[in-house]
C-alpha cells in the first residue's frame, strides 16, 4: 500500500510544480529552521539532517536543524505550532507525535488542528536489541528471561508514548510479560546507554542503532516489521515468534497550519525530489529506511489512520502521561 503512495507522491509532486505561484518560487529568502524534538543522534535527527543538507543545496538557503528535546518531542511540536506560518519554521516529526495525542491530555497543541502536513519522508523498522551481556539471543529466550524475572528486565524508550514505548507495551501485552520501561530523550542516548549496559534492552529505531549492531556492541534479536529487512537479512522478525506483532516508525515534515498552500507544495516538491536522489536513497537504505515521499493529502490520511490505531493501543495498555 505504502509503495503505491510513493509512486503517486512522485507523480503528483511533479504536477504540483507547475501550479506553484511566483512568491513560492522565490521562497526561501532567508534560513529555514527545522525543529527536531529529540536529541542529536536519534532517528528523527538523522533523517532531518539528511533532508536538510539537500534542501540547503537545492533551495539556495540554509535549512538548519534545531534540536529541542523534551516531553517526548512535544516541546518542539508546540514551538512549531506557535510559530508564524511563513515557511521559515518547520517541524521534522515522527509517528511519536501521532502517538502523543491519546497519551497526553494537555499537549498545548493539536497535531491535526495546528500543523499542516508536508510529506512523510521514510518508514523504518524498530529493532529489538539487547546488551551482549544479557543471556538472550532470540525472542523466545528474551520472553523466558522476562517471565523468569518479572519487572526486572529493563527496556529503553524515548519517553512515555514514544514509538519505542508503544513497541514495548505491545510486546508485553502479546507475550504476557512484565518489563520495566526506562525513558530517554531520543534514540541516540538510548543507543549509548544500551552499549554501556545501563539499560539491557530496547525497541530502538534503526538509524541510531545500526552502527552498534554492525560493530557487535549490541545484539539485534528481531525487527518489528512484517518481513525481514535487507540491511539486517539474518535478523528475524518478532512476528516469527509472536504472530501478529508489527510496528514501524515513520518520519515526516509539517509546517504551522497558516503556512501558505503554495509554500507547502513547494516544500513537498523539493523534499520528494531530494528522496529521488541516488545518493540520498543509498544513505537512507543503509539505515534500513524505506523512502516514502507522500503528498500532503496522503500524509494527512496516514495521520488519521495511525491516530485511530494508536489510540486503541494506548487505551488497551493504559498508556498515559498526565
Amino acid at each position: 500500500m505504502r509503495s503505491i503512495l510513493v509512486i503517486k507522491g512522485l507523480l503528483l509532486a511533479a504536477s504540483a510544480a507547475l501550479s506553484i505561484s511566483a512568491p513560492a518560487q522565490t521562497y526561501p529568502t532567508k534560513p529555514v529552521r527545522i525543529l527536531v524534538g529529540f536529541a542529536p543522534g536519534g532517528g528523527t535527527d538523522i533523517m532531518a539532517r539528511v533532508v536538510a543538507a539537500k534542501l540547503s543545496e537545492s533551495m539556495k538557503q540554509q535549512f538548519i536543524v534545531d534540536n529541542r528535546p523534551g516531553a517526548n518531542a512535544n516541546l518542539a511540536a508546540k514551538l512549531a505550532a506557535e510559530a508564524p506560518g511563513d515557511g521559515y519554521t518547520l517541524l521534522f516529526m515522527s509517528v511519536a507525535h501521532i502517538m502523543s495525542k491519546p497519551v497526553y491530555k494537555n499537549l498545548g497543541y493539536d497535531i491535526e488542528r495546528d500543523l499542516t502536513p508536508i510529506t512523510i519522508v521514510t518508514s523504518v523498522p524498530n529493532v529489538l536489541c539487547v546488551n551482549p551481556a544479557l543471556p538472550a539471543r532470540t525472542v523466545k529466550e528474551l520472553i523466558a528471561l522476562a517471565k523468569n524475572k518479572p519487572g526486572e528486565l529493563t527496556y529503553a524508550t524515548s519517553g512515555v508514548g514514544s514509538p519505542e514505548h508503544f513497541a514495548g507495551e505491545m510486546f508485553k501485552m502479546m507475550t504476557r510479560t512484565n518489563m520495566l520501561m526506562v525513558p530517554y530523550k531520543g534514540g541516540g542516548p538510548i543507543a549509548i546507554d544500551l552499549v554501556a549496559g545501563h539499560v539491557m534492552s530496547a525497541f530502538n529505531t534503526m538509524p541510531p542503532i545500526i552502527p552498534h549492531i554492525k560493530s557487535n556492541r549490541v545484539r539485534a534479536i528481531a525487527v518489528t516489521t512484517e518481513k525481514r529487512v535487507d540491511v539486517l537479512p539474518d535478523v528475524p522478525t518478532v512476528a516469527e515468534t509472536v504472530p501478529g506483532y508489527v510496528m514501524s516508525t515513520w518520519y515526516g515534515a509539517v509546517a504551522p497550519v497558516k503556512t501558505p498552500r503554495e509554500i507547502v507544495q513547494r516544500l513537498n516538491q523539493e523534499m520528494v525530489k531530494t528522496l529521488a536522489i541516488a545518493e540520498v536513497k543509498e544513505k537512507l537504505a543503509a539505515l534500513g529506511a524505506d523512502v516514502m515521499g507522500t503528498t500532503p493529502e496522503e500524509t494527512a490520511a496516514i495521520f488519521r489512520t495511525d491516530l485511530a490505531k494508536f489510540t486503541k493501543v494506548a487505551q488497551a495498555a493504559n498508556i498515559h502521561a498526565d
